[in-house]
């Protein structure tokens, strides 16, 4: 049985009222038919095996984290906890919405690499430290708080790249249709590409992506420039050395593929091109990925990482 419990912390720093995360935590549970469970609805989780890694998930700008549940719940599946979280505030300029959250004057060519540019981690990692010792807690002792994995989707897959590196407990970091090339509007020179963790990473992209093509006058490049998620594989990953990192291209996958079922009524979904092969089948590639990849490089099990209409190159 799959359960998640909510909870809310705040973000330091920031202003009322955009100052507070809205947690859903994805876990196996044991249910044991109790009274409490059946008045409360709230499963104690499935401590057979345990401790349990943890995956925070950094949403896409403007994707409500519905659009993720089919990921937390296959995830959960594996006995793999996921996190995902709300966040309404500033993604640009005096316009709201839904944000992974970005410190902005941390993506910059003089701060960048100071600090975390995801403000929101710190504050999840200390709740999840505080439910895992309470003893009430549906999760106590149920979680492995040394072994955290970011992911994340479009912006928050980059928030995933950006962050791992300044957290030890952050064992690896996937994305899916998010990379570190920077904005020439944040004062970066065109075609730059920030670092990233040197640590086990995942890039996955789709062939059909409309979004990111559309967006690449950000970084001052052109249509004929190399994707930006194939360049932060060769520039940020290559150069580091690692034998761990992948870039994988999915055929007939687009910028939203991961996002389901997708609210069009936000976000820039019309971007995007149309997939060429069918939804559910690219679902499935996606998270068979991510899992294998999880249990290689974090729970260290022989498996190998690959999939049927796919092209990975691995460094």
């Amino acid at each position: 049985m799959i359960r998640a419990l909510f909870h809310a912390t705040k973000l330091p720093n920031a202003s009322a009222p955009f100052d507070t995360l809205h947690l859903k935590i994805y876990y196996p549970a044991l249910p044991t038919n109790s009274e409490s469970e059946r008045m409360s609805g709230v499963i104690t989780a499935d401590k057979s095996h345990a401790l349990m890694s943890v995956v925070i998930f950094f949403n896409g700008i403007n994707v409500g984290i519905e659009s993720y549940h089919w990921l937390a719940v296959k995830l959960a599946e594996e006995n793999i906890v996921t996190v995902m979280y709300t966040h309404v505030a500033e993604t640009l300029p005096n316009v709201i919405g839904l944000t992974p959250s970005v410190d902005l004057a941390r993506v910059k060519p003089d701060s960048y690499g100071s600090g975390a540019t995801c403000p929101a981690i710190q504050p999840i990692l200390d709740l999840l430290a505080q439910l895992n010792s309470d003893e009430m807690n549906p999760l106590f002792q149920a979680l492995d708080l040394n072994h955290i994995i970011l992911g994340g989707h479009s912006a928050g897959g980059t928030m995933a790249l950006q962050n791992g590196q300044f957290f030890e407990q952050v064992k690896a970091v996937f994305a899916y249709a998010g990379h570190t090339m920077a904005s020439t509007m944040l004062g970066f020179a065109p075609g730059a590409v920030l670092k990233i963790a040197n640590k086990p990473t995942l890039l996955m992209r789709g062939d059909r992506d409309g979004v990111i093509a559309a967006s690449r006058v950000r970084y001052g490049a052109g249509e004929q420039s190399p994707d930006p998620v194939e360049k932060t594989f060769d520039e940020a990953i290559q150069a580091s050395g690692r034998m761990d990192a992948y870039d994988v291209l999915i055929q007939g996958a687009n910028h939203f593929s991961i996002a389901h079922p997708l609210d069009e009524t936000t976000g820039r979904f019309f971007l995007d091109l149309e997939t060429s092969r069918p939804n559910e089948d690219i679902r499935d590639e996606i998270v068979n990925l991510v899992k294998s990849f999880i249990n290689k490089h974090v729970l260290n099990t022989e498996v190998e990482i690959i999939a049927e209409h796919v092209v990975i190159r691995r460094k």
